[in-house]
């Protein structure tokens, strides 16, 4: 099935005194690739700001941008509408004498190693390595990121977007992104390589929060991507299907090459101003 939704996403920041400069980078457009199609783009500034676009190492759209008038707020909403299709066909998996050549372990070295967020740990490696034993390796992809949601309980507050998959784990709680992290470090522990994905999930909570033409509040939503012969999604998060309701904007090692919003500036600290999602099925 395949889904048109309409995306509007808000962040910034507030600072107690004026801003003199900054340098900032927005991660918040979707991109195009297999099984999604971004029909539309914008990205609204405030202070008004020309953003050169880019695409990052990892394939991400970056908005790059200047600031230099004196600011209290930074501001920016990313508005687009995105065409997504359901779960791809399952992989016709490989086995472990190909996921294991020196090609593959060195041409995805990057996803195999512990990152800022990813720790390895002797009890999650102890987990993979027995996982890959049982399993070839696109099966043993999907247990692990079960292991991953068998370990926490969703609960908001318990951690922070600077919170690694080891601190997760010992806390057993956590939100999207440390259910992410922690499948991150299991699947790399056990020899497959692991990406972090970023984006937005079509929330459904109702009879009619799936109606053409509802817009809904929704949230930053964040999963993984496996290598088993070929990239597999999973969401570690609800187990839930990879499929139409999943709007993916950015890719990476963990959450730090993906943040939506992120710079540098010359003045006070800065509070968030908050960030607010809509998501709109337009069919």
């Amino acid at each position: 099935m395949t889904w048109r939704i309409a995306v509007r996403h808000r962040t910034g920041y507030h600072y107690s005194s004026a801003v003199r400069a900054s340098y900032n980078e927005a991660r918040m457009t979707p991109t195009s690739n297999r099984g999604q199609q971004t029909l539309e783009s914008r990205l609204d500034i405030t202070p008004a700001a020309r953003p050169l676009r880019y695409l990052d190492y990892w394939g991400t759209a970056v908005d790059a941008f200047d600031v230099h008038v004196a600011h209290t707020e930074l501001v920016v909403t990313a508005s687009s509408v995105v065409e997504t299709a359901g779960a791809l066909d399952p992989v016709q998996g490989v086995g472990w004498d190909t996921v294991t050549t020196a090609y593959v372990v060195d041409h995805y070295a990057e996803l195999l190693a512990p990152s800022r967020y990813v720790s390895f740990e002797p009890e999650v490696e102890t987990a993979g390595l027995a996982l890959a034993a049982e399993h070839p390796p696109a099966e043993a992809g999907l247990a692990a990121v079960a292991w991953a949601h068998e370990q926490l309980g969703y609960e908001r507050g318990r951690t922070s977007v600077h919170t690694t998959s080891a601190e997760a784990r010992v806390a057993g709680k956590g939100v999207c992104q440390d259910y992410t992290h922690l499948a991150l470090a299991i699947l790399r522990a056990l020899g497959l390589p692991a990406r972090y994905v970023s984006g937005y999930l079509y929330p459904i909570t109702g009879s009619t929060t799936s109606s053409v033409g509802t817009t809904t509040i929704g949230e930053s939503h964040a999963w993984v991507e496996f290598w088993a012969g070929d990239w597999v999604a999973a969401d570690p998060t609800s187990l839930v299907a990879v499929a139409e309701r999943h709007i993916v904007v950015a890719r990476g090692r963990d959450y730090a090459d993906v943040r939506p919003l992120s710079g540098v500036y010359h003045g006070p600290p800065a509070e968030s101003l908050g960030v607010k999602v809509e998501l709109t099925r337009l069919r």
